[in-house]
């Protein structure tokens, strides 16, 4: 089969033929239609993962037709449009026998632990725990991009914020994730401020349904945008335009500076959700804990969400409420995504890139 392959961390991606996927006992062969590009995938090209081997397979988010059956699989057969969370839990633990697949200590993850979705062919474990049925007017590149970004996002501000009507949201980055934010807190009857460098991602989140939109210049300042009076750092404009601070922050970029600029846009007693991935500096992150313990915020982290959740989401794209489809910018194939992986991390993205492992 054809695959992107990594051959060390921050080599040049490849295009190559490798052979097919080993097929599990207890899971299955997808044969991938489509598969998000996503900022965790930069992170496993530039080694922040100590648990991948190479040569390496990446990709995590994706969707696709059960292609093989393992023996031990019974909700299974052959054919089903199918997609799966990025965690794939063990499906024997407490946690997962808890419905929390999402936190399972014996989890796999496709394009972490083991080969990914930037290919024809990817296997996934514990099939009758992890794969999700995909309904038919859903399409597939949509399926493919709720696996990591939306679901995350979804379950990060449900079931992990709690999010209610009226409710103001501050959310840094509005890439897939941050915008995937978005739409889900705009549906929860929230307000929204959206925060990011790139003016054209800023103009998709106020289509989305931000009340405000503060861009970010070169030195992280608050230099302008719907709402935003040119001046000022972003935690004072966000105090500014939403009379005091957020309710609920969320950091969907992941570096010390967007988590430190969101815990500090909320008002006391506000609940931060970490999405982003934060890589090691000087051992940890540098948090703003003196906020935290001085003003009493919650902080929370979310991690995907488990098959067992998917329907609620589901349901609520088949009735109109979320269209996931209207954040996807770009379908490419796999020759452009070996191009773009290197430099995702600076990519003016204002949407979520779709690969086609046939392309």
């Amino acid at each position: 089969m054809r695959a992107l392959v990594l051959d060390a961390a921050r080599a040049l991606p490849r295009v190559d033929a490798v052979p097919d996927p080993a097929l599990p006992e207890d899971g299955v062969l997808v044969r991938v239609t489509a598969t998000g590009l996503c900022r965790s995938d930069w992170h496993a090209w530039a080694g922040h993962d100590d648990g991948i081997t190479f040569p390496h397979v990446p990709g995590h988010e994706l969707a696709g037709h059960v292609a093989a059956v393992g023996a031990s699989v019974r909700q299974w057969h052959g054919g089903e449009r199918v997609t799966v969370p990025f965690v794939c839990g063990c499906g024997r633990c407490t946690w997962c026998l808890a419905g929390d697949a999402q936190v399972c200590p014996d989890q796999q993850q496709p394009g972490f632990t083991h080969d990914g979705s930037f290919a024809e062919l990817v296997a996934v474990h514990a099939a009758d725990v992890n794969l999700v049925a995909v309904p038919d007017d859903v399409d597939l590149a949509t399926a493919a991009a709720l696996g990591c970004r939306f679901a995350t996002a979804y379950r990060a501000l449900v079931a992990r914020a709690r999010v209610t009507a009226g409710e103001w949201v501050c959310v840094v980055g509005a890439g897939g994730v941050g915008l995937s934010a978005v739409m889900i807190a705009r549906a929860l009857g929230a307000r929204v401020v959206a925060v990011d460098r790139n003016a054209e991602a800023l103009r998709v989140a106020a289509g989305l349904g931000a009340e405000h939109t503060v861009l970010v210049g070169d030195e992280g300042g608050a230099v302008g945008g719907d709402g935003a009076d040119g001046a000022g750092a972003v935690p004072d404009t966000v105090a500014e335009l939403t009379g005091g601070g957020a309710h609920v922050s969320v950091d969907a970029v992941g570096s010390a500076g967007t988590c430190a600029d969101a815990i500090r846009s909320l008002r006391r007693r506000g609940r931060h959700v970490q999405i982003g991935l934060l890589p090691a500096m000087d051992g940890h992150p540098r948090v703003p804990m003196d906020r935290v313990i001085g003003w009493e915020l919650d902080l929370l982290g979310s991690h995907g969400m488990a098959a067992v959740d998917y329907p609620g989401m589901l349901a609520l794209i088949e009735q109109g409420s979320l269209q996931p489809q209207r954040l996807i910018e770009r379908t490419i194939g796999l020759a452009e995504a070996a191009e773009l992986l290197p430099g995702f991390d600076r990519a003016p993205v204002a949407g979520i890139t779709v690969i086609d492992p046939t392309r």
